[in-house]
């Protein structure tokens, strides 16, 4: 059964980076969807980015200043943050989806989160 570690939240102020890490228990398959997420209090969970065959997508709210880069030699999976606005601060997930269809329902894998906290 696959386990997910992320690491790299933190407090930062706006327009800061951070870059967050999630390192898989066993390979990741391209045919894999690998996933971030994220959650704040009182909302319900989003997805941030994903990557499935190298192709990747995001969120409207985070195009242009996320870059999700999977490391397939490290079974790692990371989700660089610049530009970090107030609003994207959450709880931060990363999952797998091994289904392949990078649908949330199909996401059955996730690791314990990692906080990232912005001020203003």
């Amino acid at each position: 059964q696959m386990k997910l570690a992320e690491s790299g939240g933190g407090s930062v102020q706006a327009g800061g980076s951070l870059r967050l890490s999630c390192e898989a228990s066993e390979l990741i398959y391209t045919t894999y969807c690998m996933g971030w997420f994220r959650q704040s209090p009182g909302k319900e969970r989003e997805g941030v980015a994903h990557i499935m065959h190298g192709n990747v997508n995001y969120a409207d709210s985070v195009k242009g200043r996320f870059t999700i880069v999977q490391d397939r030699a490290k079974n790692t999976l990371y989700l660089q943050m610049n530009s970090l606005k107030p609003e994207d601060t959450a709880m931060y997930y990363c999952a797998a989806d091994l289904r392949g269809t990078c649908q949330i329902r199909d996401f059955g894998y996730w690791g314990q989160g990692t906080q990232v906290t912005v001020s203003s």
